[in-house]
């Protein structure tokens, strides 16, 4: 299950404080706040479309397998 989703949990159905959620999780009061104040549940961010560092090595190693 997703932290966030957890953290909403807690503090709306179970109605623990924002320092036991603290305590459980180990985040900082801060986020925790700005979880429950986010409209919400899951994070957005975009995912990196950069390609890979190891693709020239696997070239260079396959192309020097090829040889042999």
């Amino acid at each position: 299950m997703n932290l966030l989703s957890v953290v909403y949990r807690w503090h709306h159905r179970d109605a623990l404080p924002i320092s036991e959620i603290e305590r459980r999780t180990g985040l900082s009061r801060n986020t925790i706040r700005k979880y429950l104040r986010a409209d919400t549940i899951e994070p957005i961010f975009s995912a990196s479309e950069r390609p890979s560092k190891l693709v020239p090595r696997k070239q260079r190693r396959t192309g020097k397998l090829a040889l042999t």
